[in-house]
């Protein structure tokens, strides 16, 4: 049974889009699997952005509305 070792490691992103991972324990020749994750600055919005955002731009009328629109807009967080 193989055993799967894991690095993590934080890297800066170099000019056109490269990256580079050095540690002396990656075995030489190998083929390693290599997940990238990173912040998407500017896509995140505060509850006044996204109240003051909701349909045709303007407030809500009702508290319902604010939470039905509240609770879509929490939902897509999760997909």
């Amino acid at each position: 049974m193989n055993m799967v070792r894991e690095l993590r490691r934080q890297a800066t992103v170099l000019p056109g889009g490269k990256i580079e991972v050095s540690d002396p324990a990656l075995p030489v020749g190998r083929t390693v699997e290599v997940v990238v994750r990173h912040d998407s600055p500017g896509e995140s919005r505060s509850i006044l952005q996204i109240i003051n955002g909701g349909p045709n731009k303007r407030l809500f009328n009702t508290a319902e509305e604010v939470k039905a629109y509240l609770d879509e807009e929490k939902a897509s967080w999760d997909r």
